[in-house]
C-alpha cells in the first residue's frame, strides 16, 4: 500500500510537470517575437528554423498542446482521487478536488505561463524538439480533430480578416516608441509610410491658382525673370492657357540655351505626366521614377489643369518638409497670445486642427485647406476684417484677394 502510494505521488508529480510544460508552451508560442526568431533562423540557427515551422502550423500545434494538457490534467485528477480516498475514505474526493485545483492552478497554469511570457524565445528554442516529437505522437488525434474542425467551419463560416489592421499597427508603433526601442522621428517615418498609400494627388497638389508657369512664346527675358522671382528650378510651360500645360523646362537647361544665344524653349521642353486627382501618390511615385520625370499635371473632368504635383511634394509626405537655400520658409501658424494665432489659408486643415489642438463638432472631409474651410462658412469671398464663429473658434480675415483668403486670425474661445 505504501509502495502504491509512493508510485502515485511520483506519477502525480510527473503529470503536474507535464501540465506545466504544456501550459508554458501554449503561452510561449502565442507571444514569442517572430522577428527575433526569424533573424536567428536567417543566421542558420536550426532550432529557430524548427520553431518557425511549428509556428506555421499553429492550429495543429495548439491542438497538440490542448490534447496533451487535458490528458495529463484529467489523469492527475483521477490518480489524486484514488490516492486521497485510500488515506481518507470518507472525504478523499473533496480533499482531492481542493488540493488538485490549487496545485494545477499554481504549478500547472499560473507559474509556468508567467515564466513563459517573460522569456518566450528562450522557452520555444529550448523545448522545440520535445514539442515536435509530441506533435508526431498525437498526429492521429489531430487528424480526427482536423476533420471535425473542417465540418465545424462549414457550419459557422467566418469572414476573412487581416491578422492586423492599420490602426493596430499604429498602436504597436506607439508602444514600441514609448518603450524606447525607436525614437519619435523614426516613429513618425513609419507612420508616414503606413499612411502614404492612403493619399491621393489632390491631397498634396499645388492648386491651379498657385501654379507659376511660363507661356511657350514668352521672351527669354520674361522666362528669366520668372525663374528669378519664383526661385523654382523647374517651370511648367503652357500653350495659351495654364489649362494646356505642354511640358516643363529646367533652369539649368534654360541658361544653357541662353548661353547658346537660342530663343526657342521648345527644344528644352520635357514631357510631363497627366493624372487624375484621385491618383494614389504611391503609384504616382513609381510612374515618375519610370518616366524619369519630376512633375505631373493634375487634370479635372473637363481636361483643364486642376493642380500640379512634383516629386518633392511626394517625398515630403514621407520625410517632412524639405528646404533648400532658395526656398522661402513658410510659417503657417504664428502664435500671437495664449489663445490667438495667425494662420495661413494655404495650410492643411488637418494640420491646423492638430497644431492648434482644435476640436470641431463637425467633420470637414469635403475641404482640405484652411481657405476651403473659411469659404465654406461665408456666403461670399470675405473681405479683410470679416469675422465668423465656427464651433468654439472665432475667425477674422487678415489678408484677402479677389478670389481667395490668404491669412486669418484664429481665436480660441473659452467654453
Amino acid at each position: 500500500m505504501e509502495g502504491d502510494g509512493t508510485s502515485l505521488v511520483i506519477t502525480l508529480f510527473a503529470l503536474i510537470c507535464m501540465s506545466s510544460f504544456f501550459s508554458a508552451s501554449e503561452t510561449a508560442f502565442t507571444c514569442f517575437n517572430k522577428i527575433r526568431i526569424k533573424n536567428l533562423a536567417n543566421l542558420g540557427d536550426k532550432k529557430a528554423i524548427e520553431v518557425l515551422k511549428l509556428a506555421e502550423e499553429y492550429d495543429k500545434l495548439l491542438s497538440t498542446i490542448l490534447i496533451g494538457n487535458n490528458i495529463v490534467n484529467i489523469t492527475s485528477a483521477s490518480l489524486a482521487t484514488i490516492l486521497f480516498t485510500k488515506f481518507f475514505p470518507s472525504s478523499g474526493v473533496t480533499i482531492s478536488t481542493i488540493v488538485m485545483t490549487i496545485v494545477v492552478l499554481i504549478f500547472g497554469e499560473i507559474s509556468p505561463k508567467t515564466l513563459a511570457k517573460q522569456h518566450p524565445e528562450k522557452f520555444v528554442l529550448s523545448t522545440v524538439s520535445i514539442l515536435k516529437f509530441i506533435v508526431i505522437v498525437i498526429t492521429p488525434l489531430n487528424f480526427i480533430l482536423s476533420l471535425w474542425k473542417k465540418m465545424f467551419n462549414k457550419l459557422f463560416r467566418k469572414n476573412d480578416e487581416p491578422s492586423i489592421t492599420e490602426e493596430e499597427l499604429k498602436t504597436i508603433i506607439e508602444e514600441v516608441e514609448s518603450e524606447g526601442v525607436i525614437n519619435k522621428h523614426e516613429g513618425e517615418l513609419i507612420r508616414s509610410a503606413i499612411e502614404f498609400d492612403d493619399l491621393n494627388a489632390e491631397d498634396i497638389y499645388t492648386p491651379r491658382i498657385d501654379i507659376v508657369a511660363v507661356e511657350e512664346n514668352d521672351s527669354i527675358e520674361e522666362i528669366k525673370e520668372t525663374f528669378m522671382e519664383s526661385g523654382y528650378s523647374r517651370l511648367p510651360v503652357y500653350n495659351e492657357s495654364v489649362d494646356h500645360i505642354i511640358g516643363v523646362i529646367h533652369e539649368k537647361e534654360f541658361y544653357r540655351l541662353v548661353n547658346k544665344k537660342m530663343t526657342n524653349i521648345k527644344e528644352i521642353t520635357k514631357d510631363v505626366l497627366y493624372i487624375t486627382p484621385n491618383k494614389k501618390i504611391s503609384s504616382l511615385l513609381r510612374d515618375l521614377q519610370q518616366a524619369k520625370s519630376h512633375m505631373a499635371v493634375v487634370v479635372d473632368e473637363y481636361g483643364g489643369t486642376e493642380g500640379l504635383v512634383t516629386l518633392e511634394d511626394i517625398i515630403e509626405e514621407l520625410v517632412g518638409d524639405i528646404w533648400d537655400e532658395h526656398d522661402e520658409i513658410l510659417d503657417y501658424f504664428k502664435k500671437i497670445d495664449e489663445n490667438k494665432y495667425f494662420v495661413s489659408c494655404n495650410a492643411d486643415i488637418d494640420d491646423m486642427i492638430k497644431h492648434l489642438n482644435l476640436k470641431f463638432e463637425n467633420e470637414y472631409n469635403d475641404v482640405s485647406t484652411v481657405n476651403g474651410l473659411v469659404l465654406k462658412h461665408f456666403d461670399k469671398i470675405p473681405d479683410v476684417g470679416d469675422t465668423i464663429v465656427i464651433d468654439n473658434i472665432k475667425i477674422t480675415v487678415i489678408k484677402a484677394e479677389s478670389k481667395r483668403v490668404n491669412e486669418i486670425c484664429v481665436e480660441i474661445m473659452e467654453t
